[in-house]
């Protein structure tokens, strides 16, 4: 029988997708029904969406406060989303596994109506050191700025701001703000006060003070009194004129807010090892504990970013990753410009190599990525990348989505993958695929919180019958979503 394929009009390449359909003895007109249909419910979940957020990045910035993230006042803080949960902690090396040491506390910040928990760990101060004497005194971990350790006091830089920015006597309200409320307290209910509503006469009104004053003080020294008048035109509609004179107004704005001695406050790192010691170091291992309905359970964070699954036969466990600013990776090279067409070699980093051993992300930057270069691609896409169970699924049975799998090495050796990658002019994705979601309750997120099914679809519906995954239930877990380009 004849083909029916048939080229695109107008000389473009390609095959004509009806003639396609027809050959394999498919109806384009209820096909393209389909496509309708399905592009209906994207356009009206996209709607949706944005009727909430202001767009699809800010959606997909869940990851930004679930976790474990550095907080600049010399604590970390952990937010977990289990909802079924009674009651929860974060566990670890870093405090012995206890259940009760570091818990959410209870009130707004600890647990919400909707099944967020909230856990601060406090760095611990070290032994002879006191604590800040500033409730907002900030430290800096991630670079070597460590302009707060010169050694001023706090009580020089205050000094020192107000000198350049207030003018003599107009800091005195600073300086004693209870002096006018006390006057005037006195004034009206002291023992000179009147003692009746006859002898309480009416205050005059601002203009009329303000005139009293000035006249009370035109003796004064020019230095004393204000270089500018207000002038009313007795209009309904008038807003009330400043005048000034020219040298005033330049001063007034050559002044600047003293912010950059606010910025002298916060320590550096240098000043924080000194004085404190992290609430959970490096390298720490960490679980997250939650008391249910059915009883106590140690789970892995959804959104740990460095996990070791089935760690020497034992229950697998989170690895908090917060190297020290001289170890951090520090990236060379720019994202390449996105090409007018891709080409696109697939690859999965574990079996890449000629030896019979699992891959690691530098054997892969070392010998794989030059010879994708070579061959013409201008894009890579890593697939089996993110946490999985076991290694024999090659990908498959996913536990965590927001960690890049540990057998291929550590999240920096990833960096460096992606970096070295971005200098070769290499596009990189990241195939995630949210049905191939583990089963296994110990492991990954299904029966999360251990009463309640939160991430995915509850009954028949929830599996996946060929895979023997979990089906994700994208209605309710508009944060877990995420960009898949790097």
């Amino acid at each position: 029988m004849a083909s029916t394929r048939k080229l695109l009009p107008d000389g473009e390449k390609g095959v004509d997708p009806v003639g396609f359909l027809t050959e394999l003895g498919i109806s384009h007109k209820p096909f393209a029904q389909f496509l309708r249909e399905r592009y209906k419910s994207l356009k009206d979940l996209k709607d949706e969406i944005l009727k909430r957020y202001m767009n699809l990045k800010e959606i997909s910035s869940g990851f930004e406060l679930l976790g474990m993230h550095r907080n600049v006042q010399h604590r970390v803080d952990f937010m977990e989303w289990a909802p079924g949960a009674r009651y929860c902690s974060v566990v670890g090396d870093f405090n012995g596994w206890s259940p009760t040491e570091n818990s959410a506390r209870e009130g707004h910040f600890g647990h919400d109506d909707y099944g967020y928990w909230f856990i601060i760990l406090e760095d611990k101060l070290r032994d002879g050191e006191k604590p800040d004497e500033l409730f907002f005194q900030r430290y800096n971990y991630v670079d070597d700025y460590d302009k707060g350790d010169n050694g001023v006091t706090i009580e020089e830089l205050f000094k020192k701001a107000n000198d350049d920015y207030w003018e003599p006597g107009e800091d005195r309200y600073v300086k004693s703000r209870f002096e006018i409320a006390a006057k005037l307290y006195e004034q009206i209910f002291g023992p000179n006060g009147p003692e009746t509503e006859e002898e309480l006469e009416e205050i005059p009104d601002a203009e009329t003070r303000y005139k009293a004053w000035k006249e009370q003080h035109k003796d004064d020294p020019p230095s004393n009194l204000p270089r500018y008048d207000v002038i009313d035109n007795g209009k309904k509609y008038d807003i009330y004129n400043i005048v000034d004179d020219p040298v005033s107004r330049a001063k007034f704005r050559g002044k600047k807010p003293p912010l950059a001695y606010w910025l002298e406050t916060r320590k550096g790192r240098k000043a924080w090892l000194k004085k404190y010691i992290p609430g959970i170091p490096h390298g720490a291992k960490y679980r997250v504990y939650l008391n249910t309905p059915d009883g106590p359970l140690e789970r892995v964070p959804a959104w740990a970013p460095y996990v070791l699954p089935d760690a020497d036969g034992n229950q697998a466990f989170a690895v908090h990753w917060e190297p020290p600013p001289e170890c951090v990776y520090k990236w060379k090279h720019k994202h390449p410009e996105v090409p007018r067409s891709l080409r696109i070699y697939e690859c999965h980093v574990g079996i890449s190599g000629l030896e019979p051993k699992v891959a690691s992300f530098n054997d892969f930057t070392a010998k794989v990525l030059p010879h994708v270069k070579e061959a013409g691609y201008n894009a890579i896409q890593l697939i089996g990348l993110v946490e999985h169970k076991d290694y024999f699924t090659v990908g498959y049975r996913v536990t965590n989505l927001y960690a890049v799998s540990s057998r291929y090495g550590s999240p920096d050796d990833f960096k460096h993958l992606v970096d070295e990658a971005h200098g070769l002019g290499l596009l990189v994705f990241l195939d995630i695929v949210h049905s191939y979601s583990a089963a296994d309750e110990m492991v990954g997120l299904s029966l999360f919180d251990g009463s309640n099914d939160c991430f995915f679809h509850t009954g028949k519906r929830g599996h996946h019958k060929f895979w023997g995954t979990r089906m994700f239930k994208y209605g309710e877990l508009t944060c877990c979503i995420f960009y898949s380009q790097i």
